[in-house]
């Protein structure tokens, strides 16, 4: 066993806890306590899963409800963590888009069972990857609109619609959500040996076993975040996942352009139908 479950390992995590906290504090980076929230919500949270996976490995309606409540925790914190306002429900549709066809191609093809010992540990990694991807490529995107709203503007004056002068502001800051994923893939086993790689050594696995399902993982990260960062990106474009100051330009006529104000303070909606055929502004 690498970590014995005692009084030390307990003393050794509350000094890495406060040292974080203390650092983050130090450097304002964020509010310390926030550090210290998510360290204790870990040790409570992890010591509830590990209780529960024991009750849901031999059953599967509660194996499938365990991973409904996975994908729930994961849009609500996604959700939130882009917007406060009423769009955040929006998260579940990246989020959803991304883990689902994996899950479902790799339970088809038998190469993960349904067993909650294996579908549990896969699932949590790929809903974990998309959740990631989901909050790093919507904030950028909607920080990107915000901060260059007046090339948004500009490619409307030019004729462009709504969703297609928010993506050429948006796509590339977006697409910067995928560079972690990218950057442990093109590094493993060079910089770093992840977690799914030790783990499976520690548990008794040969390397070339251990290689390969790292390998999977990797791999299948890759495809669910750039799902995931797609499928945002499409809705802040659109719109339909906007920050809480701008619902109100959306109501007031934005419809499915709403979220940001165009020119003049008007709502995109306006812009979008006051524009002739031939792309020329007019009322």
């Amino acid at each position: 066993m690498l970590l014995p479950v005692d009084l030390t390992l307990g003393a050794v995590l509350a000094v890495l806890l406060a040292a974080a906290a203390a650092v983050v504090a130090v450097a304002r980076l964020r509010p310390p306590r926030e550090t210290v929230t998510a360290g204790v919500r870990a040790a409570v949270q992890l010591a509830a899963v590990s209780l529960a996976i024991g009750w849901v490995v031999g059953a599967v309606p509660l194996l499938l409800l365990f991973l409904l409540v996975m994908y729930g925790v994961a849009v609500r914190t996604a959700g939130r963590r882009l917007t406060s306002g009423r769009t955040w429900w929006w998260a579940a549709a990246p989020i959803g888009a991304a883990v689902l066809p994996v899950v479902a191609a790799l339970v088809l093809t038998g190469l993960v069972p349904v067993r909650g010992i294996a579908l549990i540990p896969v699932t949590g990694i790929l809903i974990g990857g998309a959740l990631t991807a989901t909050v790093l490529g919507g904030r950028r995107a909607l920080d990107e609109l915000a901060t260059r709203h007046g090339e948004v503007e500009a490619g409307l004056a030019l004729g462009l619609l709504p969703r297609d002068a928010r993506l050429e502001v948006a796509r590339r800051a977006a697409a910067d959500a995928l560079l972690p994923g990218l950057d442990q893939t093109r590094t493993v086993g060079l910089v770093t040996l992840p977690g799914a790689f030790v783990g499976m050594l520690l548990g008794g696995a040969s390397p070339l076993h251990a290689g390969a399902v790292q390998l999977f993982v990797l791999v299948a990260l890759m495809a669910v975040q750039a799902v995931a960062v797609a499928v945002v990106l499409e809705l802040v474009a659109r719109g339909l996942l906007r920050r809480a100051g701008d619902e109100g330009d959306a109501g007031r006529g934005g419809g499915a352009g709403g979220g940001t104000a165009g020119p003049g303070g008007r709502p995109w909606g306006f812009w979008r139908r006051s524009r002739t055929l031939d792309g020329a502004e007019g009322e």
